[in-house]
């Protein structure tokens, strides 16, 4: 292996060790300075609970359910690691435990890591609460580890070619797909992803089809392959592609934590398909066999002797041997699922799901792969061949806890390496979302001006009258001063705030007939609460229906007719705080489909060239204007 490769991978390692214990140490701090109400309201601790079942599953171990007495938020979802507790001082409590099996509303069964169940369970002020869960890092360690040790296989020659150590390859092209309802760039991106051997990158900017190519490849794949791999880093993402896969008539199976799939996919799911196979009803019936003879043996006897001793072990010895009969024959029929499968679709981490462990893929096709960790990208890559990376590098990064991480390159993505290193980037240069004003900005700034706006939507106004596509309103001077929210160390402006509701009266009294869509943004989600609250309580505004309101982060993949954005910060020392990720605002810009509208302080935000440049854009294209228009 090359030194540099070596070096890059050492130093994942070690930045991987420091995300994974600063988000260890910022749970272990939360769940220790917060009461057990606070935790409660945060959705972090289910109390007090009601024991409503218990018993033995799988291997012995004890599983109990329960309810919760009290309704609220909740961050509990299967798969998660969790701990029982009581507040009964009289019962000393050795940790309990376990994993979620299901969350139903307020139901909730766990799996214990132990056999025994704790004696306590039952005596009252009994609670649950979340544990940090360390499965993710557990598998993105594993993953480097595999990587580091590769030689002479085919992780090997795709860890050199994608760390840049030796270049990628294309097959003879003896064909090349024309498919009509793509424009070129689509096209010779699908015909990437059809002849690179080792690895086609897909660079899809705001608005430009990404998802819709991204299908139709994979459809094309499908009928050079048997099974093709596709992932994503969110669930949300993994649940968008199933959907619009099997609208093309694939056979999808989605793997992972069904808790976490959108009720639309649930069909597609690993244990739908299992369960309308012929075969699952002989599977169940060895299991409810299984659990009679368990329940026979647990069965209270007043007279225990030997025989009985003899009759109990017999009886779940029996158990063992019909749950190990289901197991593999519900193993058998899973592989032949998934073998049958044109497409399997799962998160990253879930690449690695237990089905899948044995799998080996020809190709694996990433979405999203700009907002990926790298170690985590590199979890379905050790289970193929060949890798198709899409994404866009100028929208949201990763998310990293850990600052030191951060400013060390941990949130630089495989995505980012290889489209610095590659010669063959298949850029989608159309996008068929937003007026080319509004385009603009982003494709000066961040495309290099190779974006163009399709004839259908580069001219696109709102029906009203004295309407431009961009609008930037600036609150300087009016002393509009930032808040800070101490609790949660998030900001809001309730001044700005009053300009973008005014703004939004003048706008509505415009429209005759039905109103568009409209969405109203920012970075801050205590701003967001805020402006929530005051939409809510707006006679004015309160019963529309076609206004949503949330973070930038909320937004990434949604548009609207018309978006505004309120960018809060407003204080004298120029300060933006993580404004200056720049890719946030290219998401935030790039929502809207007719008008842009953004609010926000000139002064603060001068000072820094991004900002600067797009107020200049603005009074380029007369979009500039004064809050003090808007002041009632």
């Amino acid at each position: 292996m090359d030194k540099s490769i070596k070096a890059h991978i050492e130093n994942l390692k070690h930045l991987l060790k420091k995300e994974k214990e600063e988000d260890f140490e910022q749970h272990r701090a939360l769940m220790q300075t917060l009461t057990i109400d606070e935790r409660r309201k945060k959705g972090m601790t289910w109390y007090p609970v009601q024991v409503i079942k218990s018993g033995y599953g799988l291997g012995e171990r004890a599983f109990v359910e329960v309810e919760r007495t009290k309704e609220g938020p909740s961050q509990f979802r299967a798969g998660k690691m969790v701990q029982f507790f009581t507040l009964k001082k009289e019962a000393w409590q050795p940790e309990k435990s376990g994993i979620i099996k299901f969350v139903d509303k307020n139901k909730m069964r766990i799996i214990l890591n132990s056999k025994d169940l704790p004696e306590w369970l039952n005596q009252g002020e009994t609670g649950v609460d979340l544990l940090f869960d360390e499965r993710t890092y557990l598998e993105m360690e594993r993953a480097l580890k595999e990587l580091e040790s590769a030689q002479n296989n085919r992780l090997a020659d795709l860890r050199d070619i994608l760390l840049g150590q030796q270049s990628p390859l294309q097959k003879t092209a003896s064909f090349s797909v024309e498919l009509p309802q793509l424009n070129p760039s689509q096209n010779k991106a699908v015909n990437q992803i059809l002849l690179e051997r080792d690895i086609a990158v897909i660079h899809g900017p705001p608005g430009t089809g990404k998802t819709t190519t991204l299908v139709q490849g994979i459809k094309q794949l499908t009928k050079v392959e048997n099974t093709v791999l596709v992932c994503a880093p969110s669930n949300a993402a993994v649940d968008l592609l199933t959907e619009k896969l099997s609208k093309e008539g694939l056979m999808v199976v989605r793997v992972g934590n069904i808790s976490r799939v959108e009720q639309g996919v649930i069909e597609h799911t690993l244990e739908s398909h299992l369960s309308r196979h012929p075969e699952s009803k002989n599977i169940k019936k060895v299991k409810i066999e299984a659990a009679k003879c368990r329940r026979d043996a647990n069965r209270f006897k007043r007279r225990f002797g030997a025989e009985e001793r003899t009759e109990r072990k017999h009886l779940r010895q029996q158990a063992r041997e019909l749950m190990d009969w289901a197991t593999q024959l519900e193993k058998r029929l899973l592989d032949q699922i998934l073998s049958s499968a044109q497409v399997i679709t799962t998160t990253l981490v879930s690449s690695n799901n237990l089905a899948l462990r044995d799998f080996h893929f020809k190709t694996v096709v990433i979405d999203e792969a700009a907002q990926a960790l790298e170690p985590a990208t590199w979890i379905p890559i050790i289970k193929a061949d060949k890798v198709i990376l899409a994404g866009d590098p100028y929208q949201l990064p990763p998310t990293v806890k850990s600052n030191e991480a951060q400013r060390e390159g941990f949130n630089i993505t495989l995505l980012e390496h290889c489209i610095k290193k590659l010669d063959r980037v298949s850029l989608l240069d159309t996008q068929y979302r937003m007026n080319k004003i509004i385009m603009g900005f982003s494709n000066e700034v961040f495309y290099e001006g190779a974006l163009q706006a399709d004839e259908k939507v580069k001219d696109w106004l709102l029906d009203i009258p004295e309407n431009g596509p961009l609008e930037f309103v600036d609150t300087a001077g009016c002393g509009f001063d930032e808040k800070l929210n101490e609790e949660f160390r998030s900001r809001f402006n309730p001044d700005e705030f009053n300009i973008l509701r005014e703004h939004l009266y003048q706008l509505l009294e415009c429209f005759k007939g039905e109103i568009p869509s409209i969405g109203i943004i920012s970075p801050y989600r205590e701003q967001v609460i805020f402006m929530s609250k005051g939409i809510n309580l707006d006679e004015k505004l309160k019963d529309i229906k076609n206004i949503t309101i949330d973070t930038i982060d909320a937004f990434q993949g949604q548009e609207r007719d018309v978006i505004y954005i309120s960018l809060v910060r407003s204080n004298e020392k120029g300060e933006i705080g993580f404004l200056s990720d720049y890719r946030r605002m290219n998401v935030a810009m790039t929502r809207a489909r007719k008008k842009l509208i953004v609010i926000g302080d000139s002064a603060t935000l001068g000072n820094h060239k991004f900002f600067q440049q797009f107020i200049e854009y603005c009074e380029k294209n007369n979009a500039y204007r004064s809050a003090w228009e808007f002041m009632s």
